[in-house]
């Protein structure tokens, strides 16, 4: 299920659709799969779902919390065994969801784990891609999911961007996201840690230093090469400020000596 109108871009909601079903398949004990999205001073909400997550996602988003949102809010991968004895999310209950949904009442008592991975979306934003299971979740569930990220993202991108008025904030994205993706490398190779950490590493960053985490890739790549960073020309390259080239000179300096800065 697509939650927009079905216009102009559905090839490309089509293939969202196809993703999700394909992230299912590859997780044992799926019982559906989900793309939510933050952007732009908008609150989390739902951009694509598939069979049971087209209704368990809203019902956390909009009434008890959940995986999902713990997820946006954190910027932490997160998986539990059992939902709905999970400490985390008190107001996410059995009894609740059939409440709310009596006609599901027989797939809500099959409902066990759920993995929801966050992953950058803008300087701001992030997506979380989520599967719910009638098993525990664990770590090989959060493995699929990393494995579909990237390319997940790409196309909602694409799908945004079919839109008139949101083409130019697209196109900005997915030059931001480049330059995210460099600098997450940058980071693995450094630290010698996986793309969550990467991120995590990214943003706490940005936010000790209060410079826009795209200007912090691009600075901490330039720094790394000796050169400016590959990028296209005219409006949408990024150019890193002062403080950002300063933030970026003093991250490097910590990753080569082993250091922790202050959050990092």
């Amino acid at each position: 299920m697509i939650t927009e109108k079905q216009d102009e871009r559905a090839p490309v909601t089509a293939l969202l659709e196809e993703l999700l079903a394909r992230i299912a398949a590859d997780v044992p004990g799926a019982l559906g799969a989900a793309l939510s999205a933050h952007h732009h001073g908008m609150p989390l909400h739902v951009a694509a779902t598939r069979e049971l997550a087209t209704a368990f996602v809203p019902a956390q988003l909009d009434r008890f919390g959940g995986p999902v949102a713990t997820a946006c809010h954190t910027g932490e991968p997160v998986v539990t065994a059992d939902v709905f004895a999970d400490e985390r999310w008190p107001s996410l209950t059995l009894s609740g969801l059939i409440e709310l949904h009596p006609d599901l009442a027989t797939d809500w008592t099959r409902v066990r784990g759920v993995a929801a991975l966050p992953a950058p979306w803008d300087d701001e934003g992030r997506l979380v891609l989520s599967v719910t299971l009638d098993r525990p979740a664990t770590e090989e569930t959060l493995k699929v999911l990393r494995r579909n990220e990237k390319f997940t993202a790409m196309v909602l991108a694409v799908a945004e961007a079919a839109r008139p008025d949101r083409t130019e904030q697209m196109l900005d994205l997915l030059q931001s996201r480049a330059a995210l993706e460099e600098a997450k490398g940058i980071v693995i190779a450094l630290r010698r840690c996986d793309p969550d950490e990467a991120w995590a590493t990214l943003r706490r960053a940005s936010r000790q230093f209060n410079v826009k985490v795209r200007e912090l890739a691009v600075a901490l790549v330039e720094l790394l090469a000796g050169a400016p960073a590959p990028q296209p020309d005219g409006h949408r390259t990024i150019h890193p400020g002062p403080a950002a080239r300063a933030a970026a000179a003093q991250v490097l300096r910590a990753f080569e000596s082993d250091v922790e800065l202050t959050g990092l």
